[in-house]
């Protein structure tokens, strides 16, 4: 399998991982609604059989619930062990209520939380999932103590999520950067202008994440699955999966099934494989909730688009971004 060097690290990784996100399960304020544990397990299994060589999950995952699924999957795996990412500063209160935390106290309790939840000694790639509300300056205060725990051998490498470039330069001028978590797929593509250049400049890999935009681009979205979202599933809120936006999404899903249907791949396979042609994207997270699923998308580390299919999907990308911005 090939794969490819994350940032400044030592580590070698596919270009796509498992995402943790949905099998954190139900009943928090991010949940993607009710999930089956041993589905969960059976997808992780199913994903490290195709080759995917890391995991990416986070604390706030199911409250905690990510990182005891993904310990117990790998428990029972039998193969090579992965790579497994995890992030902190999303605290949660006894009621569930999440609140950004970015104390340096407040983190290595949530990193010692983590190893315990993980049953490792060491994180492979801890990353601080959000900078501060309105930029504040704990973001200096929490980065420092990221280096200080990798230091101290708790944690191999450092990294953060949803940074601008302005973030990632305040960071840097602390301790170096291996990666970035940014949101990137045909439907969410901000990080263009600024952030993946600096990061390419700078030698931070990136992984992104929901490149199929939470599920919307997999091809198995419908306009009476979007209707049915569990109000417990965050996407239930999301104006992406309401009507006028919705019909437009799906006509670019449709534009995705015709390509994918040419190599005999999913519309979620061509959405993933859209994000991996640019040269400044290291990986891409996709998440899995079943063993179906993870057949379904993981196949797509050999797959790539040809210049004029990606030429076809900017197009109908283009045609809907302006049909969007005049609703």
């Amino acid at each position: 399998m090939t794969t490819r060097k994350l940032g400044n690290s030592d580590l070698q990784i596919t270009p796509v991982g498992f995402g943790a996100w949905a099998i954190g399960g139900g009943g928090w304020e991010y949940a993607w609604g009710p999930q089956d544990d041993h589905e969960s397990v059976a997808a992780i299994h199913k994903a490290l059989e195709l080759g995917v060589n890391w995991i990416d999950t986070a604390a706030v995952y199911g409250l905690g619930h990510s990182e005891e699924i993904v310990a117990h999957a790998l428990k029972e795996w039998r193969g090579a062990r992965p790579y497994v990412f995890t992030k902190c500063v999303l605290t949660w209160d006894a009621k569930g209520k999440i609140t950004p935390n970015h104390s340096s106290a407040s983190i290595r309790k949530e990193c010692d939380a983590s190893l315990k939840r993980l049953q490792v000694e060491t994180i492979d790639l801890y990353q601080m999932h959000w900078p501060p509300p309105d930029n504040g300056r704990g973001l200096e205060e929490a980065w420092r103590t990221l280096a200080d725990l990798q230091n101290e051998g708790k944690v191999r490498w450092i990294g953060v999520s949803n940074f601008d470039a302005s973030q990632l330069k305040r960071a840097e001028s602390i301790a170096p950067i291996t990666s970035l978590q940014p949101p990137y797929s045909i439907l969410r593509r901000q990080i263009e202008a600024e952030t993946l250049p600096y990061c390419q400049e700078h030698n931070i890999g990136v992984i992104v994440y929901s490149p199929m935009f939470s599920g919307m681009l997999s091809g198995g979205m419908t306009r009476e699955r979007a209707a049915s979202l569990p109000k417990d599933d965050h996407r239930s809120r999301n104006p992406e999966y309401k009507e006028p936006r919705l019909s437009k999404n799906l006509e670019l899903v449709d534009k995705l099934k015709e390509i994918g249907a040419r190599h005999g791949r999913s519309a979620g396979e061509v959405a993933i494989a859209w994000t991996l042609r640019s040269s400044a994207v290291t990986g891409a997270i996709v998440g899995a909730r079943n063993e179906n699923q993870a057949a379904g998308v993981f196949r797509v580390q050999d797959f790539r688009l040809t210049a004029p299919e990606i030429q076809e999907i900017e197009t109908v990308s283009s045609g809907v971004a302006k049909a969007k911005a005049a609703f």
